[in-house]
């Protein structure tokens, strides 16, 4: 069981909401997210940089048909994180 603490990182509305649709889920793609959030392109890209570059998210950047795709998941910590927040 995760010990309940607070995550200055995720608690922001924006992260926490990115982390919490991250949790339902083991990958989401880029524009789901931006979609459902209602953020702009660049809002979302500097959210997620800040929650990769804590060791919370995972950005992947796979090639399909011919088109560069985008998706996130939560990384172990990331969950360990949300889970305690």
């Amino acid at each position: 069981m995760t010990e309940p603490r607070f995550d200055e990182l995720i608690h922001p509305s924006t992260r926490l909401a990115i982390v919490s649709l991250l949790a339902a889920t083991d990958w989401a793609d880029f524009s789901f997210v931006r979609e459902r959030l209602g953020l702009s392109d660049s809002a979302l890209s500097k959210q997620f940089t800040t929650l990769e570059e804590a060791g919370y998210i995972t950005v992947d950047r796979p090639v399909e048909n011919h088109r560069r795709r985008v998706r996130a998941a939560l990384t172990p910590s990331g969950r360990d994180a949300f889970a305690g927040h």
